[in-house]
């Protein structure tokens, strides 16, 4: 073995050697420090790639993530948090572990199966594959040779299957259903893959079958039978236990209207409860022959429910498909949805559906008005009403998982609908904490949640601004669950890996039930910016997995939650892979983007400052890279409205940005960052905004870090009308860009928002603007105060403003309104227009433009750069 072995004096040394190192870099900072770091350039982005956490084995040695590059490459890897072994795999996804650790994965027209402990590995050409984790084993679908294959991974193939046309795996894995053709008859088998060997013919016939859907038990599966793509003949029905057939054919048995047939349109076609006893699907009009039109005109009635585009897109109801209900056992059938009742919501058992109607209380001038809700059992068909003029909002009507209750909100407080003995309980009346507040942007307050209920419908969970409760529907019993008030952390419970943080049946929220008398995973977020992830359990309450002063988000793991992993960042820290055991310290696995130390870079800081009422406002301040602090530095403060919870955000520098603002770049270009939180006032959200941005900017001047005379202002969208608004009120700003800006809330009040159907008058009642429903006419001062336009002749900032031509979110006429206004007064202005571009650009040569004239617009103003012809030329 080789020894290197130290010099017999080094240990007398060293205080020469340091001394020395100290005094040279003394002498020459700069040059000590250009060693180790470099400015970050526009050439250098490219290098940047995003992290993306995916998948766990059992055993939780090994964790696969990927980096994915602005240029469309990708890397799948696979490493082991033992050992620290690392497998690379370009372009792979739909990504799986076995249960005995072996990875598969899917690049390019292959499945590959691999062994990273002791790199055996096999790979087949495929269209797709499914895993049964119930009895190891694997389905590898293959086009080419029109053959399903059932395989031991990496060992023997057990079944081959030819003339596959589609199959799916049953969710317990248990089971498979396929269909096959042969001489020119279509069949669809069912196997047991435990036994394997056994398939078994349920359905025949020269129709094609689709639309596979299971029961959430597996014990039932139903699907459609079709004569061509678009004419579905047949409804199916297969229950495994006792092993039976059903078809429901309309034309044989009459029963859905004659004029309509079964259809896949809007979404959810079939809907198999869980019982295994009932199919919800749908039906719509047969379309009939077109008719001879001379003329397309869109009439627009003053009186008409909602305006002919929202009609056109969400109404025509008798047009719409139609929900039914199936009971095979029984034969009966229901029609559950109709042209007065189109909405619905399943009951957590399917054996009740909650019906509304959206257009009831129309015209109003919300986003979403208020309906009366009525509960139909779905096994008579028999409806009594439930609720009169109750939210709409998919959040404030939920029913418990067992459909034993119904949850809603209502005057501040929830309130609890017992079905069995139709009783209504308000269970939140007595507690002294509100259940609702502000957490969404520019809307207004509303109910902080109801994530789940525990085991048996046995006590609902709700969240307040900090806590998680459990009360019993009876409200009798209350827990608060956690202890975040006390701390200012708010808890709330972890998303679970690789699931859709919402699920939805038809019109309704799905929530889940927990049983609390298991461990409860929590995710945590404190007012202070710190994050991360606690566990909880009955006997010991919430108790840190892991909480830092960075952002700490997705958290995974396997079954056995004895190892986690996270992701980690902070603004100065690009996100990092970690891991972390049960009363111990985490380690990073791997750091994404490393080249990031050989650069300089800034750092983010926390803001506390007050507005002019003594309210208490956060921002996040970002400091330019290589700052120094004898000097002053000019800085850009960007607006939205509550922006501090993006202090710990890493953005990757990069020229495509669809808004046209980094942070990133912005620092490394010598800048200070500013972020203000504003606290919008009702009536008066465009004083209110000057008078937070104002407040939280001359609290960062007084920091001493920055030059009064060289700040600039900016915003999008809504921001962008923050930007416009303030700067006709101050000359705080040396300069502004607004994009995306609403400037005349006048005629914004009479535009319609393309995007979503809707006029947008809906923003001015308790959401944006807060005018509580005063209008531009019997209220014109209350518009004037906060319009932009208004005030347009105190401007004196000088302004960029950009809007894509095909904007549908905010009308491109405002800025075309506010650029005539400004051309009209004289005043110096630029507006770029982006043809083919909607509410951000999309085209990255438009991205890259957007980014390079603001930047440009910046260093003009605020450094002095005055060396671009199209600023120049605008300003002489």
């Amino acid at each position: 073995m080789l020894t290197l072995s130290k010099p017999k004096n080094f240990f007398n040394r060293i205080p020469f050697l340091v001394l020395f190192l100290i005094l040279f870099l003394a002498a020459c900072p700069m040059w000590g420090q250009a060693l180790l770091k470099k400015q970050l350039s526009s050439g250098d982005y490219d290098l940047w790639g995003s992290l993306e956490s995916d998948k766990v084995s059992p055993n939780q040695n090994w964790i696969s993530y990927r980096m994915t590059y602005h240029n469309g490459s990708d890397t799948l890897f696979v490493k082991n948090n033992v050992n620290n072994k690392m497998l690379a795999f370009p372009s792979g996804n739909q990504t799986t572990f076995t249960k005995y650790n072996y990875f598969i994965y899917y690049s390019g027209d292959s499945i590959h199966i691999i062994d990273p402990e002791k790199i055996r590995k096999e790979h087949f050409y495929a269209q797709n594959y499914s895993y049964s984790e119930l009895n190891n084993l694997l389905i590898i679908q293959d086009a080419a040779a029109n053959t399903l294959f059932i395989k031991i991974p990496l060992e023997k193939t057990v079944r081959e299957i030819p003339l596959v046309r589609k199959y799916s795996l049953s969710p317990d894995s248990g089971t498979l259903i396929y269909t096959t053709a042969y001489d020119g008859i279509n069949y669809v088998y069912i196997l047991d893959l435990h036994k394997i060997s056994d398939s078994k013919i349920i359905a025949k016939g020269t129709n094609s079958f689709e639309n596979f859907t299971w029961s959430k038990n597996s014990k039932a599966v139903s699907f459609h039978s079709k004569s061509n793509p678009a004419s579905i003949e047949s409804l199916f029905f297969y229950a495994l236990q006792p092993a039976k057939i059903f078809e429901l054919n309309p034309r044989v048995n009459n029963t859905i209207p004659k004029d309509a047939v079964i259809t896949v349109k809007s979404g959810e076609p079939l809907i198999v409860a869980d019982n295994s006893e009932m199919i919800y699907f749908k039906t719509i009009l047969k379309p009939s022959p077109e008719k001879d039109q001379h003329s397309k005109v869109e009439v627009w009635n003053t009186n008409d429910k909602w305006i002919y585009p929202e009609e056109q897109n969400y109404g025509k109801f008798d047009l719409q498909p139609h929900v039914m209900l199936w009971q095979p056992f029984s034969g009966n059938i229901v029609s559950i949805s109709s042209d007065t009742l189109p909405k619905v919501i399943l009951a957590g058992d399917f054996a009740h559906a909650i019906l509304f109607n959206p257009q009831q209380y129309e015209p109003q001038f919300d986003f979403q008005g208020p309906a009366d809700f009525y509960l139909m059992d779905v096994k008579t068909g028999n409806k009594e009403l439930l609720l009169q003029k109750q939210s709409s909002i998919y959040w404030d009507l939920v029913p418990s998982p067992l459909g034993q209750y119904i949850a809603y909100y209502r005057e501040k407080n929830w309130w609890i609908y017992d079905i069995k003995t139709k009783s209504h309980t308000n269970i939140t009346s007595k507690n002294s904490v509100s259940f609702e507040g502000k957490i969404r942007t520019f809307e207004p307050s509303t109910t902080f949640g109801n994530p789940a209920w525990s085991k048996g419908d046995k006590e609902i969970l709700l969240y307040d601004e900090f806590d998680i409760w459990a009360i019993t529907p009876d409200g009798k019993s209350v827990r608060r669950l956690t202890r975040g008030r006390e701390s200012k952390i708010r808890f709330r419970i972890a998303k679970i890996p690789h699931k859709n943080v919402l699920a939805f049946k038809y019109s309704g929220l799905v929530i889940p039930n927990i049983d609390l008398e298991k461990e409860l995973l929590l995710q945590a977020q404190g007012d202070d910016a710190k994050s991360g992830f606690y566990r909880w359990d009955k006997k010991n309450g919430e108790q840190p997995i892991v909480y830092r002063d960075s952002y700490i988000s997705d958290l995974n793991y396997s079954l056995k939650k004895t190892t986690y992993f996270f992701t980690e960042q902070k603004f100065d820290l690009p996100p990092r892979l970690m891991s972390i055991k049960k009363s111990s310290y985490a380690k990073p696995l791997f750091q994404s983007n490393a080249h990031h130390t050989k650069f300089y870079w800034g750092k983010s800081e926390l803001i506390h400052f007050q507005n002019s009422k003594g309210k208490d406002v956060k921002g996040a301040l970002y400091y330019p890279a290589e700052y120094e602090l004898q000097k002053k530095y000019p800085m850009i403060v960007n607006i939205y409205e509550e922006q501090s919870k993006e202090l710990h955000m890493y953005q990757n520098p990069t020229a495509y940005n669809t808004p046209g603002i980094n942070s990133s770049v912005f620092t490394s270009q010598g800048y200070f960052l500013f972020r203000p939180d504003i606290i919008h006032e009702n009536e008066k959200v465009g004083p209110s905004t000057l008078d937070c941005v104002t407040a939280g900017t001359s609290k960062v001047i007084d920091m001493g870090h920055v030059d009064p005379k060289k700040i600039a202002l900016i915003g999008h969208s809504f921001g962008g009308y923050e930007t416009v608004f303030i700067i006709n009120h101050t000359q705080m700003f040396a300069a502004a860009v607004a994009s995306g800006s609403i400037t005349d809330l006048g005629s914004f009040y009479l535009s319609v928002g393309w995007n979503n159907s809707k006029p947008n008058m809906w923003r001015f009642g308790t959401e944006e603007w807060r005018l509580n429903g005063k209008t531009p006419f019997e209220n014109p001062s209350d518009f004037a105060r906060n319009s932009p336009l208004a005030s347009i002749k105190q401007l004196q900032t000088p302004l960029l403003m950009w809007s894509g031509k095909e904007d549908t979110q905010v009308d491109w006429h405002q800025s075309i309104e506010y650029y005539l206004a400004l051309r009209r007064l004289g005043k110096r202005s630029v507006l770029l227009l982006y043809p083919e571009e909607n509410h951000v650009p999309i085209n990255p040569v438009n991205q890259k433009d957007v980014f390079e004239k603001v930047l440009q617009w910046m260093d003009y103003y605020l450094k002095d750069k005055k060396i671009f012809p199209w600023i120049k030329k605008a300003m002489e």
